[in-house]
């Protein structure tokens, strides 16, 4: 435990391996502090992507103190702790992408989206590699990872030194081969709305669907892979950092919802068993979105959990997750429509056009899967961040002002849409991203106030 600068309320550090293992601090002594310290509403936040401590230190050093201010003297919130969740999310290097001109300019015609790019090409096998490695604990998989760097960058070196189109093919098939064995297993039944992108992992033919990824993420120009296009064997590497990109995305949403499921959860619902008055308000960001949102299939049942907030920033998880049966595009109630009486107050999501890290590239991850479908349903493979959640009941819309505080009015057992568009808006240096990680605010840290206050 640490003190929070100037106001002093308690700060808990909560680091967890990727399997979801508390490793610090101890879990009794994490009890013992929280009970002791008479702490009646402990904000709970996680980060998104990315592995280093510092960077996710950073974000709660920033967050916690504006929150700390918001909630001072709301009527329905006591003494105040916090904790910060750290667990080994992956980093993919920086890339030069295309800032989107027609998100960026309303006027721009939609053919604009034509010319986007991740720029996932400018960056090398061994960078990519270099930066993915560190968020896997195993060193087999450390070394699988650095291999899949390696070869790629011997095929762009073989690029038009004559080999044959059989051996080339044979180049994509062994790096296809390491990458498989990277994907995690499918999760529990009804995770289907987050396992769009396999249909790209897992095909049995990247000759094809390696150029399809790379005109998807840009890495190749429009109609290549249909059309012919230019070199196929370089398209197909290009796309090959592309589904290295896929894969981090995938491993990702996997782990934080392991994480949250099997680590948070239970450590949740003893927390309420040693504090059974205790309030917990859940907050994640981006990735770390999901894994305090599958927290609640793992504190056990509604009398166990003491959850009586959750707020969604940005979050990089299917928009779909929460969804009931009817009007959900995949027939069926989404993966956390179970858990919703977990939270026994409001349930909230922010949403920014300006997140192009969510509302642009997230979907592409499931491009494979959307030309395997014959009708594709408007929004089907989209993020939390780019509309809210969708298809549930009751929901209610807000948004969020530039200037000031607002009286939300929200209200427990409800699902609620904030649109925060002139808040996170921030996307000047971050041409992939956009104003995904834009939410060091006084206005998100008011929301997050405001979420917790109203709880039942």
């Amino acid at each position: 435990m640490r003190p929070l600068p100037t106001t002093n309320e308690p700060v808990w550090d909560l680091t967890f391996d990727e399997k979801g293992v508390l490793t610090a601090p101890a879990e009794g002594d994490f009890l013992d502090e929280v009970t002791a310290g008479g702490v009646t509403d402990l904000f709970v936040f996680s980060h998104g992507w990315g592995v280093a401590e510092q960077s996710a230190r950073e974000l709660y050093d920033a967050m916690f103190p504006l929150i700390r201010a918001a909630a001072s003297g709301a009527a329905n919130l006591g003494t105040v702790g916090f904790a910060g969740v750290y667990w080994p999310a992956l980093w993919f290097p920086p890339t030069p992408a295309t800032p989107p001109a027609a998100v960026a300019s309303p006027q721009a015609g939609e053919g604009a989206l034509l010319d986007l790019s991740a720029g996932t090409a400018a960056v090398s096998g061994a960078d990519i590699a270099a930066s993915l490695a560190k968020g896997f604990a195993d060193p087999e998989q450390q070394q699988t990872v650095t291999e899949v760097g390696r070869r790629i960058d011997e095929a762009v070196a073989a690029a038009g030194a004559g080999e044959t189109d059989a051996a080339k093919e044979q180049r994509l098939a062994g790096i296809h081969e390491l990458i498989r064995s990277l994907v995690p297993p499918p999760g529990p039944d009804g995770e289907f709305e987050d396992a769009g992108e396999t249909a790209l992992l897992l095909d049995t033919d990247p000759k094809t669907s390696y150029q399809a990824a790379a005109e998807a993420f840009g890495s190749a120009p429009p109609g290549s892979s249909t059309q012919g296009i230019g070199d196929w064997f370089r398209n197909a590497v290009n796309g090959a950092k592309d589904v290295l990109r896929v894969l981090s995305y995938s491993v990702m949403k996997a782990r934080a919802g392991d994480i949250g499921r099997a680590g948070l959860g239970p450590l949740l619902a003893a927390l309420h068993g040693r504090s059974p008055g205790l309030r917990v308000h859940l907050i994640g960001h981006s990735f770390g979105a999901r894994l305090v949102s599958f927290s609640l299939a793992g504190v056990g049942a509604p009398g166990d959990s003491p959850v009586t907030s959750l707020l969604l920033i940005q979050g990089a998880f299917s928009h779909w997750s929460f969804a009931h049966a009817q009007d959900n595009p995949f027939g069926s109630a989404g993966a956390l429509n179970a858990f919703t009486d977990r939270v026994h107050g409001p349930l909230v999501a922010t949403f920014s056009v300006h997140d192009w890290a969510v509302g642009i590239w997230y979907p592409k991850a499931s491009f494979l899967a959307r030309q395997d479908s014959e009708a594709e349903e408007a929004g089907r493979w989209d993020g939390m961040g780019a509309d809210g959640y969708q298809a549930v009941a009751p929901a209610g819309d807000r948004v969020m002002p530039a200037e000031g505080g607002i009286d939300y009015a929200f209200a427990p057992g409800t699902f609620y849409r904030v649109n925060a568009s002139a808040v996170i808006n921030d996307v000047d240096g971050q041409p992939f991203a956009g104003a995904h990680s834009d939410i060091r605010k006084p206005q998100v840290a008011m929301l997050a106030a405001a979420v917790a206050a109203a709880h039942g």
